[in-house]
């Protein structure tokens, strides 16, 4: 199987969308996932299928096939966009409608054959475009909008030719009804285009900071270092840039010289820059505000955390919601509703008017102010403004399903460690019985198993105590969620770790750590966590919105409950392993829909079982977690605006299905009884124009749109 990835253009609205995809399985392919609003098309196809003949097969449908190292048939400028066509168009229509203007007598456009010249550009490239694609459509099995256009069009055309040809008086010529509907429709295109991409502004302005200069360090034959530059897209892994101030750094890198103050918004949504010092990871497309940098590239490309997120955004973008499943099933079977609509509209008309050209005008109406891009694109316009703003300011959304399930959650449960506190340990106070090891010793042995745990009680000793003497084990194992056991060359055991490995040994169970050697208890360590300052907004936030909260630690009881007590948390369960949160979390889910905020590492199976898994991450440690919602840089005070930004992006939804519906259902029946009058179809092409712009105005507000 061959994984093909596309950009295709062209596509408007869920109807595009199964179009494209419906044709993609006919021939064969695999997986395919189709976005209509950024155009990502992505399938798996057998090696021996012919991919430009399907791209062409693509491109006859009315898209533009790019990207997977395929190369676009050439198009020719002229002509070649929805506004190249509008404003071809315009001139041919002005000059058709002037006639119709009160008080304006320009005879010879009364002339019928002045009337087809005028008329026969126009309907000719709107055939083309809109003719050819409904044609493929209907061939693909999946009628889409543009039948509706070119039938509408075609008919008020052949009406009118047929009137000229035999000279059956004015009655007969609807040339501008035709120049009108395509000219509109054209328009109306290019606004939902531009509404449309609108709602990628936020992905956009990642996408930008993808390509920057950098400048590269190297050296000459004599050992000179060099500067010269190169675009960021040529850097490799281990390259060396320097970096000045006011400059956006060109990929991920690590600090080799220098300090400087750094500011992460584009990846964090924070504006305040942050200090960085050797040794220090700085992301890409993050700005140096302040200070020079020579740092080694540590990601580049397509493996830098820049891309990452953009990844997890489009690949969120290309997902359907619940909700958005029951619409395509709509959208699947509009068209064929609306034409026989059309045809009924004609006929019931015909029978109680009894005359043919008003009816065929509604029926014709009818058709044009039909739209189904509106349903096809309420919620995917929506998800793509929720999911680009939460990119821009430190929300991941793994899937646009965990956005629509925010709408429900009553109850969030918290990881203490790392997610209410720092999670960044010092050592407050430790004893060691000396009569089995010296101080020194004691240390040594600490770091040299604490090294080989990534719990963050242990990476906190390791920073502190660090030596370059480490012990070097037998053998070593962590026993998840309790501690570290070892083995020297000697035969020794070692066993470091919480109080259930020394029950029985002693009855001071108010340490954090103790270490055992041949089950001797040789000393204990406490350590000292800091509250983050922003916790107590955050459960207060929760409470103000009826929100149960819920804490649930490793932890010993009395230190969890200490800490639960100063947030106001409702609940507290400590003393859990890995396993016990697993199970926790299962039983609170069940019973109602349930957030779990953890570090994403030892939390990993419990944040999966949750309703909704947030992971507080370092932005390096991204592709790493397992949870459907990532905080960058340990942002809980980004909470709030994840729960707001679900609830705000599913109202959205909501009304934009709302729009769609009550246009469509108060619409077509307008236009079938005649209700917009003797202009009926220019009414209809000019109301059904507006009505997707609607609908992305109204996404597009969730960028600005307070969440509360």
């Amino acid at each position: 199987m061959e994984k093909v990835q596309w950009k295709v253009a062209g596509m408007t609205c869920a109807n595009c969308a199964l179009t494209v995809n419906k044709y993609l399985q006919q021939q064969g392919a695999k997986a395919v996932v189709v976005n209509p609003i950024d155009g990502d098309v992505s399938f798996e196809l057998m090696e021996n299928k012919p991919l430009q003949q399907i791209a062409k097969g693509v491109e006859s449908l009315g898209y533009r096939v790019e990207g997977n190292g395929f190369t676009p048939a050439k198009h020719k400028a002229f002509l070649s966009t929805n506004m190249h066509r509008f404003w071809f168009c315009l001139p041919f229509t002005i000059l058709l409608m002037l006639h119709m203007i009160p008080g304006v007598h320009i005879h010879f456009l009364m002339n019928p054959w002045i009337q087809l010249a005028l008329a026969l550009p126009v309907f000719v490239v709107g055939m083309q475009f809109f003719g050819r694609s409904a044609i493929k459509s209907i061939r693909n099995g999946v009628p889409n909008m543009n039948v509706l256009i070119a039938i509408g069009s075609a008919a008020a055309f052949i009406y009118s030719l047929a009137g000229t040809l035999f000279n059956l008086g004015p009655a007969y010529l609807f040339f501008e009804t035709t120049a009108t509907i395509i000219t509109l429709v054209f328009l109306g295109n290019y606004l939902e285009e531009a509404s449309i991409h609108s709602t990628q502004r936020a992905l956009k302005g990642l996408v930008k900071s993808q390509k920057v200069m950098a400048n590269m360090i190297a050296f000459d034959g004599d050992h000179k270092e060099i500067v010269f530059p190169v675009e960021n897209t040529q850097l490799r892994t281990g390259d060396l840039v320097l970096i000045k101030t006011g400059e956006q750094v060109p990929a991920d890198c690590k600090i080799l010289w220098g300090e400087a103050q750094v500011n992460e918004a584009i990846l964090t949504g924070e504006s305040i820059p942050l200090y960085k010092k050797p040794k220090d990871l700085i992301i890409g497309g993050s700005i140096v505000e302040d200070g020079n940098l020579k740092a080694q590239v540590t990601a580049a490309g397509n493996d830098s955390v820049l891309s990452h997120i953009l990844e997890l955004v489009k690949k969120a973008q290309g997902e359907k919601p619940p909700m958005q499943q029951l619409v395509d099933r709509i959208s699947a079977i509009f068209v064929p509703v609306v034409l026989a609509i059309a045809v009924l509209t004609l006929i019931v008309n015909w029978i109680i008017l009894k005359e043919f050209t008003p009816s065929l005008l509604r029926s014709i109406a009818v058709l044009v102010i039909a739209c189904p891009c509106a349903m096809g694109l309420a919620t995917p316009a929506a998800i793509a403004v929720g999911l680009g703003r939460g990119a821009r300011n430190g929300i991941l959304f793994r899937n646009a399903k965990s956005l629509e399930l925010f709408k429900n959650i009553k109850q969030v449960v918290f990881d203490k460690t790392g997610t209410l506190t720092t999670g960044k340990f010092q050592v407050d106070q430790w004893n060691v019985d000396t009569n089995i090891f010296t101080e020194e010793a004691f240390k040594r042995i600490v770091f040299s198993m604490e090294k080989y745990s990534n719990h963050p009680l242990a990476k906190s000793i390791v920073e502190e105590w660090k030596t370059t003497d480490p012990i070097h084990w037998k053998n070593i194992r962590e026993i998840k969620g309790k501690g570290m056991v070892a083995e020297d060359k000697n035969g020794d055991q070692f066993i470091l770790g919480s109080y259930d490995l020394v029950k029985g040994l002693t009855t001071d169970d108010t340490h954090n750590i103790y270490l055992l050697f041949n089950d001797t208890l040789a000393g204990w360590i406490d350590l000292k966590d800091q509250l983050r300052p922003e916790a107590a907004e955050v459960v207060s936030y929760l409470h103000n919105r009826g929100i149960k909260t819920v804490l649930l630690s490793g932890d010993r009881y009395e230190k969890t409950k200490k800490l639960g007590d100063s947030l106001s948390i409702d609940t507290v369960i400590a003393q859990q392993t890995p396993e016990q949160k697993l199970t926790t979390i299962e039983e609170l889910s069940a019973k109602t829909p349930t957030v779990m905020v953890g570090d994403g590492i030892n939390d990993a199976p419990a944040l999966a079982k949750a309703t909704i898994g947030i992971s507080m991450s370092d932005a390096s440690q991204l592709a790493m977690q397992s949870a459907q919602v990532v905080l960058i840089n340990h942002g809980l005070q980004k909470l709030p605006t994840a729960l707001g930004l679900g609830k705000h992006t599913f109202r959205t939804i909501k009304q934009n299905l709302f729009w769609a519906f009550s246009y469509n259902i108060v619409a077509i029946p307008v236009a079938a009884i005649g209700l917009l009058g003797h202009y009926g179809p220019t009414y209809g092409a000019l109301i059904m124009a507006v009505s997707d712009v609607v609908l992305a105005a109204n996404s597009v507000r969730l960028f600005v749109k307070k969440l509360d």
